[in-house]
C-alpha cells in the first residue's frame, strides 16, 4: 500500500497540510489520509478539504500526553506503508515526528519550506533553511516512509471541494502511557498573535529606549496594524514579550505590509519576514542589510521620519 498521511493538532493546521498533502498525493498518484482527534464530528469537513480517508484517533484521558498516540501512528504506518508522513511543526508535533521517525527507522526532514516530487520520478525532494537561514538545504530520502515537519502558515488552507466522498475509519485506543500529565496551565500571551496581522511595524535595535516604543505603537495604530520586534528588543532588552519576536527562532509573519524601524535586517530576522508582500525599511544606516530585501527604503533618522509618516497617514485617512 501507499499514500500520504498528515498529522496536526487542530483544524487550521490540518487544512494547511491538506493543501500541500493533496498536491503531493496527486503527483504520487496515491491517496491522502488525515489523522484527527477530539473532532470526530468534523470528519466530513476534512473530506471536503481534500482527505480521501479520515483516521479517527480516540480521545485521550485527561492525564495522558499527546504523544500517547505514537504507538497507534507507528502501527498505522507499518500496516499501510505510506510514501510520506507530514506533521505540523508545533512544539509537540516536532517531538512526535522525531520519535515516530525513530520507531519507523526512517529519516526526518524538519521545518521543510518546500516538498516536491523529482522530475521524471516519484522520489521526494525537500528543502529547509540552514546556517541560520543563510542557505537552503536540499534533502532527498533513501528510506521509506519519508517524514517531514511543516512550519505553520507556510501554505494556504485547503479550499473546500463540494461533492467529495471519502472513508472514515476509527483507530484503536493506544495503550496507557507511562507518563502522566499532573497539571495543565494555560500560558497567557503577553502580546497579540502577529502571525495573523495584515500590517506589522517592527521595532529594531535602532530604538534608543523603551519609552520610544510608544512611537512604534502610534505608527502601528495609525495603520491599524500590530507591533513586532527583533530578538535584541525582546531577548536582550526585554522591552517586548517573546511572542512579538520575529525571526528564525521566533515568529514568521506574512503581512501585506511590513515596516522595519531601526531594524538592521540580519538573516535570522529576514527568515521571519520572507513571505511579507511589501517590505519597507527605515534606518539611518544606508548599509543595513534590510534595504537589500526591501521594496521601499528610507535612509534617515526614524525619530524624524516616523512622526511625519504618522501625520501623513492620519491626514490621508481623515
Amino acid at each position: 500500500m501507499a499514500g500520504v498521511q498528515i498529522f496536526a493538532e487542530n483544524r487550521e493546521q490540518t487544512r494547511e497540510l491538506l493543501n500541500i498533502g493533496g498536491r503531493l498525493a496527486a503527483g504520487l498518484e496515491t491517496t491522502l489520509s488525515a489523522y484527527i482527534y477530539n473532532d470526530a464530528a468534523g470528519a466530513d469537513e476534512y473530506i471536503a478539504w481534500g482527505a480521501d480517508e479520515v483516521l479517527l484517533l480516540p480521545p485521550l484521558a485527561a492525564d495522558q500526553p499527546l504523544d500517547s498516540y505514537l504507538p497507534v501512528l507507528e502501527a498505522e504506518a507499518k500496516s499501510n506503508d505510506p510514501d510520506l508522513i507530514l506533521v505540523a511543526a508545533t512544539f509537540r508535533g516536532r517531538e512526535i515526528a522525531a520519535r515516530l521517525a525513530m520507531y519507523l527507522h526512517t529519516g526526518m526532514c524538519s521545518d521543510c519550506i518546500a516538498v516536491d516530487i523529482a522530475k521524471g520520478s516519484k522520489s521526494l525532494q525537500m528543502e529547509r533553511l540552514t546556517y541560520g537561514g543563510a542557505a537552503i538545504q536540499q534533502v532527498a530520502f533513501s528510506t521509506r516512509p519519508a517524514l517531514a515537519t511543516i512550519p505553520l502558515r507556510l501554505f494556504e488552507p485547503a479550499a473546500r471541494q463540494e461533492g467529495r466522498s471519502g472513508k472514515i475509519r476509527e483507530l484503536p485506543a493506544p495503550p496507557p502511557s507511562p507518563l502522566q500529565v499532573l497539571e495543565r496551565k494555560k500560558k497567557t500571551a503577553a502580546g497579540k498573535d502577529i502571525a495573523q496581522a495584515g500590517i506589522v511595524v517592527c521595532a529594531g535595535r535602532g530604538i534608543d529606549k523603551k519609552e520610544d516604543l510608544a512611537l512604534v505603537a502610534q505608527l502601528a495604530a495609525a495603520l491599524e496594524g500590530e507591533v513586532g520586534c527583533t530578538r535584541p528588543v525582546s531577548e536582550e532588552q526585554h522591552w517586548l514579550p517573546e511572542e512579538l519576536c520575529i525571526g528564525l527562532s521566533g515568529v514568521s509573519v506574512k503581512p501585506g505590509l511590513y515596516i522595519g524601524l531601526g531594524v538592521s535586517g540580519q538573516v535570522q530576522h529576514l527568515t521571519g519576514i520572507r513571505d511579507a508582500k511589501v517590505i519597507c525599511a527605515i534606518n539611518k544606516d544606508e548599509k543595513a542589510p534590510l534595504f537589500a530585501a526591501a521594496d521601499f527604503g528610507i535612509v534617515g533618522d526614524l525619530y524624524q521620519v516616523v512622526p511625519q509618516l504618522i501625520a501623513e497617514v492620519k491626514r490621508v485617512k481623515s
